[in-house]
């Protein structure tokens, strides 16, 4: 299990490996690994930054209604103090439906979140490192609002405005995070509201978002370099909404609770260039008549740092 003072900001110039297999410790090069789809505590490097471009598919459906969306996430962070994270999220979205005979779809930028981490805890031991800290997001009104018309779709209102890069308006996400590592086993988890507004007469309801990460270094067996390094994932996702609206009115029927399962990998080629993939499946959903229900997610991602 590793140490990454580099990583994690405790010290500008060295990350610490400590071999599982015969407990030396080795120095190395920054690692840039992370939880997948769960908030991780870390800080990425030491006064440095970090570009992870993800691209995300998501099927979903509602009755005879399918929805095909493909998104390309750009992800821009950079860590000006030991403590602090500044992280930028530039979604990219494309959306594709059919109803029957009926099919169309659009493409557009969705909403920009940005947002600052703290990370107020940490404790390194000889075999585990255990940290936590704060995010607060704001997620920015910048995405395309247009949705399709009832000419396009035989839908209600709150239905089609789901076919839109969008969730709504201005919303604030604030998350407390926290992981371990203990020999090669990793544990994290985070729980995140989002409060959203309007946009357009619509918005999806508030939400409450519970994710775990548990993680297993496969390869390899002895740390005598950095890089190289396997990681076996199993992420869970569980999501709250509460009721939208649409045109200021609460929409009947828009609650919903979802709880997922992530399998993943990550490869950590070299210290500074990391790819990944997981594919989400669906284990158990609450949700109303107006809500697209995911049946399938694949993210597939790298992280460069710099």
């Amino acid at each position: 299990m590793w140490r990454s003072h580099n990583e994690n900001g405790d010290s500008p110039t060295k990350t610490e490996y400590v071999d599982v297999t015969s407990g030396g410790l080795l120095e190395a090069g920054p690692s840039p690994v992370a939880p997948i789809r769960t908030t991780s505590p870390g800080l990425t490097v030491y006064r440095g930054g970090a570009f992870a471009p993800r691209y995300i598919y998501m099927r979903q459906r509602l009755g005879g209604l399918k929805v095909d969306r493909y998104i390309m996430l750009l992800d821009f962070s950079y860590t000006p103090t030991p403590k602090l994270l500044v992280e930028a999220e530039i979604p990219v979205t494309r959306i594709s439906f059919k109803d029957g005979v009926t099919s169309d779809g659009g493409e557009g930028i969705g909403n920009i979140i940005v947002s600052g981490k703290y990370r107020f805890f940490r404790q390194v031991e000889a075999w585990g490192d255990r940290q936590a800290a704060l995010r607060f997001g704001l997620e920015l009104p910048t995405g395309k609002k247009s949705a399709p018309g009832e000419q396009e779709l035989q839908a209600p209102a709150f239905v089609r405005q789901q076919l839109s890069p969008i969730s709504g308006g201005l919303s604030p996400h604030v998350d407390l995070t926290y992981s371990q590592a203990k020999g090669r086993f990793i544990f994290g988890g985070s729980a995140e509201v989002v409060l959203r507004s309007g946009r357009g007469g619509f918005r999806m309801g508030h939400e409450l978002r519970m994710n775990t990460d548990l993680e297993y270094v496969l390869f390899p067996r002895k740390y005598d370099r950095p890089g190289g390094e396997v990681f076996a994932i199993l992420e869970s996702n569980f999501i709250r909404r509460g009721t939208g609206r649409v045109a200021g009115a609460p929409v009947t029927g828009s609650r919903s609770t979802e709880y997922y399962l992530a399998p993943g990998v990550q490869y950590a080629m070299r210290p500074r260039f990391v790819i990944e993939a997981s594919y989400q499946i669906p284990v158990a959903r609450n949700t109303g008549p107006q809500v697209l229900r995911i049946e399938r997610g694949l993210l597939v991602g790298v992280r460069l740092l710099y």
